[in-house]
């Protein structure tokens, strides 16, 4: 028996088993390219940073690089200090992101624009803006000096803690944010019913929902800051810390095999702390209700002008950090002409601007790549059995438990030193590929959480009219994820142009990118020259953010192209 479909208005006869086959063909390629590639530029890389770390310079395989770790006593320092520079900036993060979400949530206070639009500021921004802003602020040549005449040193511990916090509490604040939007507003009457106290309801209803959200939270700070590696070289100063020193002992002493040990021993607390992230977000995901009834803002005057001083504080020193970033970018000489000058951006140093154009081809090549390889992956999650889904899957998300000079710096020893893959070395795909991997788990959680969106109905009725995998996905499932893709599109490319620690190995004299030219600035003592890049590079994000919301506007929905 034949099997019709029509294609174009007219009808068409196809082969017994023709969409059989062509479906089997489209599930294995979807399947095995992007895997295939997570393996070669992924997985590959990780595996050479593994065998380097246990093998000696006479390539004796063994424990000996990690025995003369041990037994150093700056590395460590080293270790101690990321440790307690990530658990002091997670719970400091904690409590004013907190603080804030509560405040976004559950009060009705005016002001909601002002606080989010500063929390988005240190996402379009490489992690070392945060350093110069508080250099320009508490520095020798800062505004407290000049003003007050007040000396503070802001290199160290104290202000690489600030930055850090202050880079790590709008991530902090959206998942707790999510976290409190899941509370039930029926527990809240059910307990003022039996006369609980507002201390009451916050103590057993809103801490107890939310948990989980603040355990994600917290890990996520964690993690973010022990992998932190541009405001630790701008504001570290003498204060060591694993990051550095993995520069330090690759690009400063060309020790590759240290450096290859210092990366895992990184990676050991990073992997813990991702693991208790999504376990904890996996617990806050089941105990939410979908007939849960969102919690209304109330009002409370005490609480409320509490709750307002120290967010709204919070977001003015967010603003004060970047914005005198972008305004010493115009200043004659910080601070003591304060004329305004365009002088700054005159950049010779460090490439000048090219640097910034090729960031802006690396961060299209690691967006349109990725898209595209995500998606074939995402698709091909609903047509495998379930023991190989759960694989793929665990495969997928591997990368975010990756600190990205550890995947920087496995990409050098995989593809520098002899084979086939050394074409790649010293090219923009490979940077790009680079980048792409950093963040491919939050690309592919994105675009499976799009795919969920799909009707299971709509699917089933193209099947039903005879259409195979091809036509389920032109018809079905691509209207349905388009706002996605565009969303994943944009969101590795706004990563890929702010992006520092897995690129920092990979440039060459003649690719450079731009935050690395920012750091080559500031190194150089061209602090208002480094200034004026990163504005440049902010307004590029900044526009490639208003035109994601554009096109998300712009995109009909699948209800009205039907």
């Amino acid at each position: 028996m034949k099997s019709t479909f029509s294609l174009g208005g007219q009808r068409r006869i196809s082969p017994p088993g023709a969409y059989l086959n062509l479906d089997k063909m489209l599930v294995i390629a979807s399947t095995l390219i992007p895997l295939i590639c997570l393996l070669l530029f992924f997985g590959y890389p990780l595996y050479i940073v593994l065998i380097r770390s246990l093998t000696t310079p006479d390539g004796t395989v063994g424990l000996s690089n990690y025995a003369q770790v041990f037994n150093n006593p700056t590395l460590i320092a080293a270790t101690v200090n990321s440790l307690l520079l990530s658990f002091m900036t997670m719970l400091i993060a904690l409590l004013l992101g907190f603080a804030i979400a509560y405040r976004l949530e559950r009060t009705s206070t005016r002001g909601r624009v002002f606080i989010t639009v500063a929390l988005t500021l240190p996402l379009l921004a490489p992690s070392l803006v945060q350093g110069l802003g508080l250099i320009f602020i508490f520095g020798r040549n800062g505004l407290i000096s000049q003003w007050f005449g007040i000396s503070i040193n802001p290199y160290g511990f104290y202000g690489l803690l600030m930055a850090n916090v202050l880079y790590a509490l709008p991530q902090v604040v959206l998942i707790i944010q999510a976290a409190l939007r899941q509370s039930d507003a029926r527990l809240y009457e059910a307990a003022e019913v039996m006369g609980a106290t507002g201390w009451q309801k916050f103590r057993d209803i809103t801490l107890p929902n939310a948990k989980f959200g603040l355990v994600s939270a917290g890990f996520v700070a964690f993690t973010v800051t022990i992998t932190d590696f541009g405001n630790a070289a701008v504001i570290g100063g003498d204060f060591r810390v694993l990051a550095t020193e993995i520069y330090n002992q690759v690009a400063g002493q060309m020790n590759f095999s240290m450096g290859a040990v210092v990366g895992i021993l990184l990676l050991i607390p990073t992997v813990v702390a991702v693991g208790i992230e999504r376990f904890a977000a996996r617990k806050q995901s089941a105990s939410a209700s979908e007939s849960a009834i969102q919690v209304t803002p109330d009002r409370n005057v005490k609480r409320d002008l509490i709750l307002g001083t120290l967010t709204h504080s919070c977001a003015f020193v967010i603003y004060m950090v970047i914005g005198v970033t972008v305004f010493a970018s115009f200043v004659d000489l910080w601070p003591y002409r304060m004329e305004l000058t365009l002088r700054h951006y005159n950049i010779s140093m460090a490439g000048g601007y090219r640097p910034l154009w090729m960031s802006l081809w690396i961060s299209l090549l690691a967006a349109s790549v990725g898209v595209v390889l995500i998606f074939l992956m995402t698709i091909s999650m609903k047509k495998l059995p379930l023991h190989l889904r759960r694989i793929v899957n665990f495969i997928a998300i591997m990368p975010v438990g990756v600190p990205g000079l550890v995947l920087g710096l496995a990409y050098i020893l995989a593809f520098n030193t002899g084979g086939p893959l050394t074409l790649l070395y010293g090219t923009p795909l490979l940077i790009g590929l680079c980048n792409l991997y950093h963040y491919h788990s939050q690309g592919f959680l994105t675009m499976m959480t799009g795919l969920r969106g799909v009707p299971a109905s709509l699917e089933d009725t193209c099947t039903c009219f005879g259409g195979g995998m091809k036509e389920t996905l032109r018809d079905a499932v691509v209207p349905f994820m388009m706002t996605t893709c565009i969303a994943v599109f944009f969101f590795l490319f706004m990563r890929s142009m702010v992006s520092l620690s897995a690129v920092i190995f990979l440039i060459t004299p003649s690719i450079n990118v731009a935050p690395v030219a920012i750091m080559q600035l500031s190194d150089a003592g061209r602090i208002s020259e480094a200034a004026a890049f990163s504005t440049c590079l902010m307004m590029v994000v900044v526009t490639a953010m208003l035109l994601l919301r554009w096109l998300i506007k712009k995109v009909p929905s699948p209800e009205k192209r039907s």
